[in-house]
């Protein structure tokens, strides 16, 4: 169900706990799978599940209490706005409102094209570098005016 070079690093996970709680790898065997996937489908899941040797609800209990997961497919680029009291007072309401705008979606929603998926982030702890803006999870951006977020659209492909 993965590629071998996704086992080999869920095994370097794996082999930071003891041997009887490789189940502690979880978490990082979910972005491992994401990772390679795109998203987490229940396939996906109950194969980490046997992989790490736990019952397949425990991993569907890490995989929707986290909204670093994806539990559906998304566009291309995953694109999440802490909208947060502190962040929104910082301008990320504003910010929020011109991605809507620009990409011609709303939170939760895909681009037709598939490129970008826009969602409402809780807090990523940079309140003071407002408004911030996390792409696939991965990297995070901060102070995002306007001109900030189109050239970053521009940068991921967005014409």
């Amino acid at each position: 169900m993965l590629s071998v070079d996704s086992l080999k690093k869920i095994d370097r996970e794996i082999a930071k706990y003891p041997p009887d709680r490789k189940q502690s790898a979880v978490m990082s065997a979910l972005i491992v799978a994401q990772d390679e996937k795109g998203w987490l489908s229940s396939e996906v899941m109950d194969f980490v599940a046997r992989y790490l040797g736990m019952p397949p609800v425990a991993v569907y209990e890490v995989a929707t209490f986290y909204a670093m997961y994806n539990l559906e497919p998304l566009g291309t680029y995953k694109l999440t706005l802490c909208t947060n009291l502190p962040c929104g007072l910082q301008g990320a309401l504003d910010a929020a409102d011109h991605l809507r705008r620009k990409l011609g979606i709303d939170f939760n929603e895909t681009t037709p094209d598939g490129h970008f998926t826009l969602k409402e982030g809780e807090c990523f702890g940079a309140c003071a570098m407002a408004p911030v803006l996390l792409v696939n999870n991965k990297k995070m951006h901060d102070y995002m005016s306007n001109e900030k977020l189109d050239r970053l659209l521009d940068e991921l492909g967005r014409k």
